[in-house]
């Protein structure tokens, strides 16, 4: 009896190791095994449970079918929150209908899945800085020194051929260059740059957001140089190239990305047409003897043997490329390809590097060194508290100055200040652990950010306009819900006024009102429909995004809606707002639609209500302009 008692336990033992394996092997094993523990776990705040749930279809890999229960687990909120903490975790709650409709969307159940990852990573920096912090007695954050800096540099970056990899901490930005300084090798002279993005657990390789090809001596298609332009993900291998110049001309090629030529029209070009061309046009600066010994050769930006300064530069809709200070080529952002996902800069081939540059890169403000932080810092608002205006501001997680800048612009509104007007900022988690923690930091210190259960993807913006309308009504009681961007300079007293004079409080849409509009049939447009995504030739009445206003019924009405996955998901937030007033309108809504010209689409015009696109430093400017003179007044170059 002891020998078999003895025995039972061994082999118990060995099936226990066996399981312990078994589960540490498998990521999916462990994930749901976490969620197990974690129903027995008390919290201050949680993810409300999906009673019955059903089972999501990756729609990018039929045979991976995931639990929405499982999502919902990984977005839990476990830790023992402060008041402060939980302030930016208003709107997380509300939002879990988004898991079991992530399908709906592209990248939706992606960006849930990879914020349940982020979600974890952050938790356990957080919790150990905690530890740190009760070992030294001290609640203040473990010195990191900065982790999101404005600028790296690297001189004699590489010899003859070498690769060459600079990490990017936190991402690009709108306005962030990377400079590379060196010379083409004599007998290849073909190389490439890569801005690479974070790598997918699970997967061989980072996405590649640009892939910059110098091919000197030609490729398959051409004996002549020739620059392309790609992008790659593990789902969907190579796009299509972008080439420069190009071998045939099409709508592709002849667009222009950012107001700039998608391919130079210098390259490619005889030089002799090119130094005609700058003979006629100032036949002083160029002696006619200097135009006949022009060597009949093509123009191309790279030489083997010269040196070249080359910058790729972030814009508004793309990457812009110029050498020895000409435009060169412009590549647009493609879809789920972000420069804020941007982890690395790497450079490979026939190429001796002098220097690689990054510069203008996201970074935060040291707190502890913020003059004026108290006036920043977002005033209190009870929840039960009814505000004039609730204004939701889209920003993404690394877009740290463009958050300060309206901080310390129109959020100054003494109307803000006295909480007659409420502001946030609704912001998703990154894939960059980083990022996060400074964004966390942000939050808490500012009070002014709510945290999305989703990793920010643009097709997925629709989300916050969700949740806004939820915010507006559920956690504050707003009598109009606003809408518009981190780039967006607000004149708060202008549409308080405008408000007023309109004096309508059920059904109103205000803002930049188009009602005449088709959906882009172009396939390289940004802002392309599919038939199937829209099958009518025209739109009903929508409101430009970078700044529209909805009075409460209708912002609850789509809370309501989206309670009972009754939404239409459209990817185009602005529109679809506007397709979700036509169905109110059909229900019987009297809708009024209010059109006000003032709302810029881009840039600024004097007497401005709202100025779009506008850097940090644009809207500093116009802010000590509205000081002056109490006026829309744009800040001329």
């Amino acid at each position: 009896m002891k020998k078999w008692h003895g025995g039972f336990v061994i082999v118990s033992m060995f099936v226990i190791l066996m399981l312990r394996y078994v589960i540490l092997d498998s990521p999916l094993a462990e994930k749901s095994l976490q969620y197990v523990f974690q129903q027995n776990r008390t919290a201050e705040l949680h993810w409300l449970d999906v009673p019955n749930p059903p089972a999501i279809q990756n729609p990018q890999n039929s045979s991976e079918v995931i639990s929405t229960k499982l999502l919902a687990s990984n977005l839990s909120i476990t830790r023992n929150l402060s008041d402060k903490e939980l302030q930016s975790l208003h709107s997380w709650n509300h939002l879990r209908n988004l898991v079991s409709h992530a399908h709906i969307l592209p990248d939706g159940v992606e960006a849930i899945k990879e914020a349940g990852v982020a979600w974890r990573e952050l938790n356990t920096a957080l919790a150990y800085d905690d530890s740190i912090a009760s070992v030294n007695g001290s609640t203040q954050q473990k010195d990191k020194g900065k982790q999101c800096p404005y600028s790296i540099r690297r001189m004699n970056a590489t010899r003859l051929g070498d690769r060459f990899a600079l990490k990017i901490p936190c991402g690009l930005i709108q306005g962030s260059s990377i400079t590379i300084i060196g010379t083409p090798g004599s007998l290849l002279g073909n190389f490439k740059i890569e801005l690479t993005g974070a790598a997918v657990p699970g997967e061989p390789d980072p996405p590649i957001v640009l892939h910059y090809n110098v091919r000197l001596l030609g490729d398959k298609l051409t004996e002549d140089p020739v620059i392309v332009q790609n992008t790659w993900t593990v789902a969907d291998d190579w796009g299509s190239e972008d080439r420069c110049p190009s071998s045939e001309s099409d709508a592709k090629d002849s667009a222009k990305v950012d107001d700039l030529e998608k391919c130079s029209g210098m390259v490619g070009k005889d030089q002799k047409e090119i130094l005609a061309s700058k003979f006629r046009s100032n036949v002083s600066s160029m002696p006619p003897a200097r135009k006949m010994s022009a060597e009949p050769r093509k123009y191309f930006p790279f030489k083997q043997g010269y040196l070249a300064v080359a910058i790729l530069r972030v814009g508004a809709h793309g990457i812009h490329m110029t050498v020895d200070g000409k435009h060169i080529t412009s590549f647009a952002f493609r879809e789920d390809l972000e420069p804020g996902f941007v982890g690395e800069v790497r450079i490979a081939g026939d190429i001796k590097l002098l220097s690689v540059i990054a510069s203008g890169l996201p970074t935060t403000e040291d707190f502890e060194h913020v003059m004026d932080l108290e006036t920043l810092k977002a005033p209190p608002v009870p929840m039960d508290k009814f505000v004039d205006l609730f204004v939701g501001v889209f920003s993404t997680a690394n877009n740290f100055k463009r958050r300060m800048a309206v901080r310390r612009t129109w959020m100054q509104y003494d109307v803000v200040r006295s909480a007659k007007v409420a502001v946030r900022f609704f912001v998703g988690l990154h894939k960059n652990e980083v990022v996060n923690e400074e964004l966390w930091n942000e939050a808490r210190t500012y009070g002014d950010i709510q945290l999305m259960p989703f990793v920010d993807y643009y097709s997925l913006i629709l989300w916050k306009t969700i949740a806004i309308c939820i915010y507006g009504t559920d956690v504050l009681s707003a009598k109009y819900v606003m809408k518009t961007d981190d780039d967006a300079f607000v004149r708060v007293d202008e549409i308080l006024s405008s408000l007023d004079r309109v004096n309508i409080s059920h059904g109103l849409l205000y803002g930049r009102v188009n009602s005449d509009s088709q959906p882009h049939r172009d396939p390289y447009s940004k802002w392309y429909i599919t038939p199937e995504e829209w099958p009518e030739e025209s739109y009903p009445p929508w409101a430009h995004g970078p700044g529209y206003i909805v009075s409460q019924d209708i912002a609850k009405e789509v809370y309501r809606k989206h309670k009972r996955g009754e939404l239409k998901m459209f990817k185009l937030e602005d529109v679809a707002m506007g397709i979700w007033i036509n169905e109110m309108k059909k229900d019987g809504l009297n809708v009024k639609y209010e059109n006000d010209g003032r709302i810029l689409v881009e840039g600024c015009e004097d007497g401005y209500v709202i100025a779009h696109y506008q850097e940090p430093r644009d809207m500093m400017c116009l802010w000590d302009k509205f000081q002056k003179t109490k006026r829309g007044t744009c800040c001329k170059e």
